[in-house]
C-alpha cells in the first residue's frame, strides 16, 4: 500500500474520531475536566519562574590576584615565511593593491595618528608611535612613487615591519624580547587597517584573493594575541592579574525578574511570593526539574497518554518528526540543567546524560552559563518586546494523563509540570494577556498606516510564557492557537477592542512594524497546517467560526446605524473578517448562510431607511396642510439627496458590504416614498392655491422641478424598470407656460426700454478711434437679444425631460422673439425714416416762402435750367440703426442654431397625430403683398411729373403699409413687400399719393382688392394689375400661406421681418442717392455728349438748310468718362461717410442696392417697362447705345473696386454684379437694332420653347414651370391669375442659410429660363409691333391660366376630392 493512501486513511480515521468524541484521542480516559483555580495556576507559574532563576547564567565578579610570570613564547616562523603567500605570486595582478589605494591608505594612517580612528585597538600610544614611523617612510617620494607603480603587498608589509621593529627596540635592555610579540601585534593591526581600507572602498569584492590572503596573514600574526583592544599587560610582562569568580544565588525575589512578573500578574506582593518560595524551595530544585524531564522522556518512549501520540497528528510522518524533535530537546534541556548544577552529574548515570553537540555549544562548559540551546528552543523573537507564540484552548490535549486511582496533586508524577499543561497554560496566558493590556506603564506597539497603536504582550510576559511552554512541553502551534482562543474570548466579553484582535492576528501572521524584521517562524507555522495536531486544527476552526459569527453580528449592528450622521466604522470589522477570518484556509462557511445574512442585512437596512425617511418627513414637512409650501418638498428632497450623497461618498471605495449595497437599499426604499409624498403634497398645494385664487411663484415651481428631476434621475439609476410615481412635467408645466406668458406680455416693454436708453452711436471711447466691426452696432440690439437669451435660457436650464413639451415651449418662445423683433424693427424703422425724411436747408427755406415767392423761384430755376440735386447729409445714427438690424439677423441665426429649431419641429411632427381625411381648418392666414410698380400715373406737379408713393389700408381705413417715395417718375417701381395677417376675407385699398415738399400731398389714384383665403387655397402667388380710379394702373403681387404654430415658421417670419426692414432701410438710403444717379445717367446727359453746344455758327447753319450738314463727331473716351466723374465723386463722398459707420456687410448691401439702381436706370435708358401698349420712349441710336454700355462697364468696375496693387476685390462680389438683370441688359445689344420682323420671329420662337418646356415639366409631374414673366393686363389683371412660380415662403427664410440657398436657386432659375421680355420691351418702341404686343399678351394670359388651372386640379386631387375651399391643407 502506498504512503499517500496510508496517510489519507489515517487522516480520515482521526478526523472521524475527533468529530465523534469531541476530544482528542489521548484524552479519552479523562472522566472530568479539571477546574483550575487561581492559586493552582499561580503556583505552577511560580515554579517555572523560580526554576528559570535557578538555571539562569551565574553572575560573575572580578577579583585581583598576583599572576605568575608567563614565559614569552615566540613562534619560530620568520616574517619572510609569513610573506611567502604573496612572494610566490609576485606578478599576479589579483594580489596587488588597486589603483588609488596608496592615497586612501595615507589618509587612514593620518586619521590613526590624529585620533579619528574609532577602533579601540588603534588608540594606544605605542601603536600611534610605530604608525608614525612608518608614515614618515611611506610619504618619502621615491618610495611612494615606487609603491604606486608596483602596488605589491610584500613591499608595503616589509617596510612597515622594519620601521615597527626599529621603533619598538628603542629603550629596551639587551635580552628583552618582549618587543617581538609587540611587533607581530602591530603588524597585524597594520594588515587589518589595509583590509578596512579595501572593504570601505568596495575593493575587497573585486580582489577576493587579495582579501583572503590578507586575512590569513592577520590570523598568523595573531597566533599569540587574539584581543587587540586589551591592555599591553597581556604581552607576557609580569603584573597583577584579574580573575572572575561566580556570585552565589541570593534566593531573593528582588533578583528574580520572572518571579516578580508572576507576582504582578496574579496580584500578589513580593513578600507573599518570597514566602511561597521559601516554603517550596526544598522541593523546587534543579534535581526535581531533571527528574521531570527524565519521567517525560520515559513516557515519550513508552508512547504513554501523558504525551502526544500518533493519533493526535494528521500524519504518522508528522508525529515521527515531532517525536524526534522532542527527544533532542529533552536531552539538551537535561544537559543544560547539569551544566547549571554539575553536582547533579554525580547522581546521574552517564548513560542517561546526553552528549552536548559540538555545533550547538562551546566544548568547555566551564562558566555554567544558560546554554544557547534553550535560547534557540524558545521563541525566536525573544529579543523583541512583543512576541507572537500563543494560540487556542488545547487543555483537553494535556501531555500527561493521570491514572484514575492517583491524585493529581500527589500522584501527578511531576514537580514542575501540571496535570493538564495546556489548560494551565491557557489560564496563565489569559491572566498575563489581560495584565499587559491593562498595564498603563506598558507602551503600545507603534502605529502603522494600516494598524493603530495596540498592546498585546510585553517582552517579560513572553519570556515567562516561553519558559512555561518549554518546561511543560507545549508545542509552538498549541501556544498560538491557545493565544488566539484567549484573545477571541476576551473580545467576545468586550474586554479588548477590535484593534487588539487585529494586532494579535498580525503578530500571528508575522506582520512586523515598519523597520523591523518579519517574524517568519509564526507565519510558517500558520501556513504549514500539516504540522498541527488534530485538536489544534479543530480548536482553530471553532475559534474562527465563533469569531466570524461575532463579527458578522457586530457588522449587522453597525450597519443598522449607517444612515446616522456619525455611524460606527465598519472598516476594522471588514478588515478582520476579510483578512483574518474569511481568507483563512481553515475557515469555511456555507453559501446559504452568507446569503441569509445578506438578505437579513438588506431587510434591516430598508427598515432603517424607512425610519430615517419618516424622521425627515416629520422634520421638514409641517403637520398643518395650510402652511405647506414647495419649499418643504424641496427641503425634504434635498435632505434625502444629501443623505444619498453622503452614503455614496461614505461607501465609495466599497459600495457593497457582504453583497448588500447601502445606497441601493436607501434609494429603493426612500425615493418611492418621496415620489408619492411629493406628488400628494404638490397637488394639495396647487389645490389650496387655486381655492384661494392665488398663484404659486414661478421660481418656486422651477426650483421644485430641478430638485425633483435630480431625484428622479437617481431613482432611474437604481430602479430602471420601476416608474417614478410623480408625473413631474405634467404637473409643473403650467409654471413654464406662465413664464412664457409673462415674457410675452413684457417683451414690447423690454424693446421700448432698450431703444429708449440707446443713443444709436458706435461704441468707441475716443472719437478719433476707428470702430471695429463689433463696435458698429449700438447697445439696444444687444440688450434685446440678451433679454431673449435669458428668457430662453431660463427654460433651457430646466432640462425639461419631456421632448414634446420642450419643443412646444421653444415654439412659444420663438413666437415671442419674432414679435419682439418685429416691434424693434417697427420702432427703429420709424425713427430711421424720420431721420431720412427730414427737410434739407433749401427745403426749409422754401417752406417759409409765400406762394408768390415759390412761383417766382420755380420760374427762375426753370429759366436757369437748375437741377435740384444736392447731396444728402446722412446721420451716423441712421447707419447704426441699419447695423443693428444686420446684427439682429446674425444673432437670430445664432439663436436658431442654439435652440435647434429643426429638432424641435421634428419632435412636434413625430408626436402630431396623422392628418385625417378632413383636414384641420386654418384660423390665421398671412398674405404677402408686394407693391411692384405703376404705369401712366397722373402728373400732379407743375413740371409734368409726380413724386409717387403708395399707402395700403383696410376697409376700416387702418393704415397697413407705406412705400418709399419715387421722385419725378410717372412709371415708378417700388418692389416693396408687406405681410398682413387676417382670419378671413379682407378688402385692401391701395392709394397712390404725390409727395409735395410744400402743402398737402395730392392723391394720384385709388384701387381696391379683396384678399380671400379661399382664392389662395393652392398657396400660389398671383399678380394683379389694378386700374386706378383716375389714370394709370398699379401692379400688386399677392401670395398667402397659413400662419402655423410652428417654430420654423416663427423663426422664418422673424428672419423675413429683419431682412425686409434691412432691405427697406437700405432702399431708403439708396433713394437719397438715386436722384443723382438718374440725373447723371439720363438722356439729357447723352444728348450733351452727342450734340454740340448752341453757338452763332450753329444758328447760321440752321438757316442754311440747303447746305450739307457736317457729320457729328463721336465723343471721345475722356468725354464719356468725364460725364461720370461727378457721379463717381458723389459715390465716393457718400461711401466715405458710410464707411465710417456701416459694417462691411451693410456697406456691401448698400453698394449692391445702388448697383441695382444703376441697372434699373440704365435699363430705363434703353427700353421702356413691359406692357402690351406702345411706348412714347424713343429708341437710342448706335452712338448713344455705345455710350450707355461704356457707362455700364465703368460702373461695373467701380462697384467691383479691384485694388490695383493687390488685385483684391473690395466691393460688390462678381456673382452679385452679374445678376439676371445685368445679363438681360447685356443681351439687349444683340437685339436692339434688329428689324421688327426678326424680333417678332425671335419672340415667337422663345415663346414656343417656353410653352414646350412647361408642357414637358407638367408631363413629368414635376414642379410648376416658371412663368414667362408678369402678366400684362386685361382679363388677367381682373381675375388675378396665379403665377406658376412659387413666391418666397416664410419657411424658406427661417435662417440665414435657407435664405442664401433660396436666393441662389432663384438666380440659377432666372439664368436657366430665358424669356422674351426684353424683346417685347424693344417692340414697345416700334409702332409696327402694336398688334403683336396685344396678341402676345393674350397668349401669355392663356398659358398662365392653363398652368394655374392644371396646378389647382392637381392640388385638389392630392387633397382628396377636390376640396379647395374653406378647409386649407397644412403645409
Amino acid at each position: 500500500m502506498s504512503t499517500s493512501s496510508t496517510q489519507s486513511r489515517g487522516v480520515n480515521r482521526r478526523i472521524n474520531s475527533l468529530q465523534s468524541n469531541g476530544n482528542a484521542a489521548r484524552d479519552a480516559s479523562h472522566t472530568k475536566k479539571r477546574i483550575i483555580t487561581h492559586n493552582d495556576a499561580y503556583l505552577y507559574a511560580l515554579r517555572v519562574a523560580y526554576l528559570a532563576y535557578l538555571l539562569q547564567p551565574r553572575a560573575r565578579r572580578i577579583q585581583h590576584a598576583p599572576a605568575p610570570q608567563i614565559p614569552i613564547q615566540r613562534s619560530s616562523t620568520s616574517i619572510n615565511d609569513l610573506m611567502k603567500d604573496f612572494s610566490l605570486l609576485r606578478d599576479n595582478k589579483s594580489t596587488r593593491f588597486p589603483h588609488g589605494f596608496m592615497s586612501e591608505l595615507e589618509k587612514r594612517l593620518t586619521g590613526v595618528l590624529m585620533g579619528r580612528e574609532r577602533k579601540p585597538e588603534y588608540q594606544d600610544a605605542t601603536i600611534k608611535r610605530t604608525f608614525a614611523a612608518f608614515l614618515n617612510a611611506f610619504t618619502e617620494q621615491s618610495f611612494k612613487k615606487r609603491m604606486e607603480k608596483d602596488r605589491r603587498v610584500e613591499d608595503l608589509v616589509l617596510i612597515f615591519f622594519s620601521n615597527a621593529t626599529k621603533e619598538l627596540q628603542k629603550g629596551k635592555p639587551p635580552g628583552d624580547d618582549s618587543w617581538k610579540l609587540m611587533a607581530d601585534r602591530h603588524l597585524a593591526l597594520f594588515v587589518r587597517l589595509i583590509r578596512l581600507v579595501l572593504k570601505d572602498h568596495d575593493w575587497a569584492r573585486d580582489r577576493p584573493e587579495l582579501a583572503a590572503r590578507l586575512a590569513t596573514l592577520e590570523s598568523k600574526l595573531l597566533a599569540h594575541d587574539q584581543d587587540l583592544s586589551s591592555t599591553p599587560t597581556r604581552n607576557g610582562t609580569t603584573s597583577a592579574a584579574s580573575i572572575e569568580v561566580i556570585v552565589p544565588l541570593s534566593y531573593e525575589v528582588k533578583d528574580m525578574p520572572l518571579v516578580q512578573l508572576v507576582a504582578r500578574i496574579f496580584g500578589l506582593t513580593n513578600t507573599q511570593v518570597q514566602s511561597d518560595i521559601n516554603k517550596y524551595k526544598p522541593v523546587w530544585t534543579e534535581k526535581a526539574a531533571l527528574q521531570d524531564l527524565k519521567s517525560y522522556q520515559t513516557y515519550l518512549n513508552l508512547n504513554s497518554r501523558k504525551t502526544l501520540r500518533s493519533d493526535d497528528f494528521h500524519f504518522d510522518e508528522t508525529y515521527d518528526t515531532w517525536r524526534k524533535g522532542e527527544a533532542h530537546d529533552l536531552s539538551q534541556m537535561m544537559l543544560a540543567i547539569i551544566q547549571s548544577n554539575p553536582e547533579l552529574a554525580k547522581s546521574t548515570a552517564a548513560s542517561n546524560l546526553p552528549q552536548l553537540q559540538r555545533h550547538m555549544s562551546n566544548p568547555e562548559p566551564t562558566d555554567g552559563s544558560y546554554p544557547d540551546v534553550l535560547r534557540r528552543m524558545s521563541d525566536h523573537s525573544e529579543r523583541s518586546s512583543y512576541v507572537i507564540d500563543q494560540p487556542f484552548d488545547m487543555s483537553t490535549l494535556s501531555s500527561g494523563s493521570q491514572s484514575p486511582d492517583t491524585s493529581v496533586d500527589d500522584d501527578n508524577g511531576f514537580a514542575f509540570i501540571p496535570p493538564e499543561p495546556r489548560a494551565y497554560y491557557r489560564f496563565i496566558l489569559g491572566e498575563a494577556f489581560m495584565h499587559d493590556v491593562n498595564d498603563q506603564s506598558l507602551q503600545s506597539l507603534e502605529a502603522t498606516g494600516d494598524t493603530p497603536a495596540i498592546k498585546i504582550l510585553s517582552k517579560h510576559s513572553m519570556d515567562l510564557l516561553n519558559e512555561i511552554g518549554l518546561r511543560w512541553r507545549i508545542p509552538q502551534v498549541s501556544r498560538m492557537t491557545l493565544f488566539l482562543d484567549i484573545v477571541c474570548e476576551k473580545f467576545f466579553d468586550q474586554e479588548i477592542s477590535l484593534d487588539n484582535l487585529d494586532g494579535v492576528f498580525n503578530f500571528l501572521k508575522g506582520q512586523p512594524a515598519e523597520g523591523k524584521k518579519p517574524q517568519s517562524f509564526a507565519s510558517l507555522l500558520l501556513l504549514d497546517r500539516t504540522q498541527w495536531t488534530l485538536a489544534d486544527t479543530a480548536l482553530y476552526q471553532s475559534t474562527l467560526s465563533s469569531l466570524h459569527e461575532a463579527l458578522m453580528r457586530d457588522l449587522y449592528n453597525a450597519m443598522q446605524e449607517c444612515y446616522e450622521s456619525k455611524p460606527p466604522s465598519i472598516g476594522p470589522i471588514l478588515y478582520v473578517l476579510e483578512n483574518h477570518v474569511c481568507n483563512d484556509l481553515s475557515f469555511s462557511k456555507p453559501q446559504e448562510d452568507l446569503d441569509a445574512f445578506s438578505d437579513a442585512l438588506h431587510d434591516g437596512l430598508q427598515q432603517k431607511a424607512h425610519e430615517t425617511y419618516r424622521s425627515y418627513l416629520e422634520k421638514h414637512v409641517p403637520q398643518d396642510q395650510q402652511s405647506w409650501d414647495f419649499f418643504h418638498v424641496i427641503e425634504l428632497g434635498r435632505a434625502v439627496m444629501a443623505l444619498a450623497q453622503k452614503i455614496q461618498k461614505r461607501y465609495k471605495k466599497n459600495p457593497e458590504i457582504k453583497g448588500v449595497n447601502p445606497l441601493a437599499a436607501l434609494v429603493e426604499t426612500v425615493l418611492p416614498l418621496y415620489a408619492e409624498d411629493a406628488r400628494d403634497i404638490v397637488t394639495r398645494i396647487l389645490e389650496l392655491a387655486q381655492g384661494k385664487d392665488e398663484e404659486v411663484p414661478i421660481e418656486d415651481g422651477f426650483q421644485l422641478y430641478n430638485e425633483l428631476v435630480e431625484i428622479r434621475q437617481k431613482y432611474g439609476e437604481v430602479l430602471p424598470n420601476v416608474p417614478f410615481a410623480f408625473e413631474i412635467e405634467g404637473t409643473l408645466a403650467e409654471f413654464v407656460w406662465r413664464w412664457i406668458y409673462t415674457t410675452e406680455s413684457a417683451i414690447n416693454d423690454w424693446v421700448d426700454q432698450a431703444i429708449k436708453q440707446d443713443q444709436f452711436r458706435v461704441r468707441i471711447d475716443n472719437p478719433q478711434q476707428i470702430p471695429t466691426e463689433e463696435q458698429r452696432h449700438s447697445v439696444s440690439v444687444m440688450d434685446i437679444f440678451s433679454s431673449f437669451n435669458q428668457s430662453i435660457d431660463r427654460v433651457v436650464q430646466l432640462n425639461w425631460d419631456d421632448d414634446l413639451q420642450y419643443a412646444k415651449f421653444m415654439t412659444a418662445m420663438a413666437k415671442i422673439v419674432g414679435a419682439g423683433l418685429a416691434h424693434y424693427c417697427e420702432v427703429v424703422e420709424q425713427r430711421f425714416l424720420k431721420e431720412m425724411d427730414r427737410l434739407t436747408p433749401e427745403q426749409e427755406i422754401a417752406a417759409s416762402q409765400t406762394k408768390q415767392e415759390k412761383w417766382l423761384q420755380l420760374a427762375k430755376d426753370t429759366w436757369n435750367n437748375k437741377d435740384k440735386i444736392e447731396p444728402f447729409q446722412f446721420f451716423p445714427e441712421s447707419f447704426v440703426k441699419l447695423n443693428n438690424i444686420d446684427f439682429a439677423a446674425q444673432q437670430l441665426d445664432k439663436l436658431e442654431h442654439e435652440v435647434n429649431v429643426d429638432a424641435c419641429a421634428e419632435v412636434i411632427q413625430r408626436h402630431t397625430p396623422p392628418v385625417t381625411q378632413r383636414q384641420k381648418k386654418i384660423n390665421n392666414y398671412v398674405f404677402t403683398i408686394k407693391i411692384v410698380e405703376a404705369e401712366d400715373l397722373k402728373a400732379c406737379d407743375m413740371n409734368g411729373s409726380s413724386d409717387p408713393y403708395v399707402v395700403l389700408g383696410d376697409e376700416y381705413q387702418k393704415r397697413l403699409a407705406k412705400t418709399r417715395i419715387i421722385y419725378r417718375d410717372l412709371n415708378p417701381r417700388w418692389d416693396e413687400s408687406v405681410d398682413i395677417t387676417t382670419q378671413g376675407p379682407l378688402n385692401i385699398i391701395a392709394t397712390v399719393w404725390d409727395w409735395d415738399a410744400m402743402g398737402d400731398h395730392d392723391c394720384v389714384g385709388r384701387a381696391s382688392l379683396k384678399l380671400d383665403p379661399s382664392h389662395f387655397s393652392d398657396f400660389m402667388p398671383r399678380e394683379y394689375w389694378l386700374d386706378l380710379d383716375s389714370q394709370g394702373r398699379i401692379l400688386l403681387r399677392v401670395s398667402m400661406e397659413g400662419e402655423r404654430d410652428d417654430i420654423q415658421f416663427y423663426f422664418g417670419k422673424a428672419f423675413r421681418t429683419l431682412k425686409r426692414t434691412e432691405r427697406d432701410m437700405t432702399r431708403t438710403i439708396t433713394d437719397k442717392l438715386s436722384a443723382y444717379i438718374h440725373h447723371c445717367l439720363s438722356r439729357r446727359t447723352l444728348r450733351s455728349l452727342t450734340s454740340k453746344s448752341i453757338t452763332v455758327s450753329t444758328v447760321t447753319n440752321y438757316f442754311n438748310r440747303n447746305r450739307p450738314q457736317p457729320t457729328t463727331q463721336a465723343p471721345s473716351e475722356p468725354d464719356i468718362t468725364r460725364a461720370l466723374k461727378p457721379l463717381f465723386a458723389y459715390f465716393d463722398d457718400n461711401f466715405a461717410i458710410m464707411n465710417q459707420t456701416l459694417t462691411s456687410t451693410a456697406m456691401i448691401m448698400v453698394m449692391t442696392r445702388l448697383w441695382k439702381e444703376v441697372l434699373v436706370t440704365v435699363e430705363a435708358l434703353l427700353v421702356p417697362p413691359l406692357s402690351d401698349k406702345l411706348s412714347q420712349q424713343r429708341q437710342l441710336n448706335q452712338q448713344e447705345l455705345d455710350i450707355v454700355f461704356k457707362w455700364l462697364q465703368y460702373l461695373f468696375d467701380f462697384f467691383h473696386a479691384v485694388d490695383d496693387e493687390t488685385g483684391e476685390a473690395n466691393g460688390v462680389p462678381l456673382d452679385v454684379l452679374r445678376s439676371p438683370k445685368y445679363f438681360d441688359i447685356t443681351t439687349l445689344n444683340f437685339f436692339y437694332f434688329e428689324p421688327t420682323d426678326a424680333l417678332i420671329r425671335t419672340s415667337e420662337r422663345m415663346a414656343s420653347a417656353t410653352a414646350a418646356r412647361q408642357q414637358s415639366q407638367r408631363n413629368r409631374l414635376s414642379a410648376p414651370a416658371s412663368s414667362a414673366g408678369p402678366a400684362f393686363g386685361g382679363a388677367a389683371g381682373l381675375v388675378g391669375l396665379p403665377s406658376t412660380r412659387r413666391s418666397k415662403s416664410i419657411m424658406h427664410s427661417r435662417n440665414l442659410g435657407t435664405m442664401r440657398k433660396a436666393k441662389e436657386e432663384k438666380r440659377k432659375e432666372a439664368q436657366a429660363d430665358p424669356n422674351d421680355d426684353m424683346i417685347l420691351r424693344i417692340l414697345r418702341m416700334r409702332p409696327e409691333a402694336e398688334r403683336y404686343l396685344k396678341d402676345r399678351s393674350r397668349q401669355k394670359e392663356r398659358l398662365a391660366a392653363a398652368a394655374a388651372a392644371e396646378m389647382i386640379v392637381r392640388q385638389s386631387l392630392a387633397a382628396g376630392g377636390g376640396r379647395m375651399m374653406g378647409n386649407l391643407p397644412r403645409r
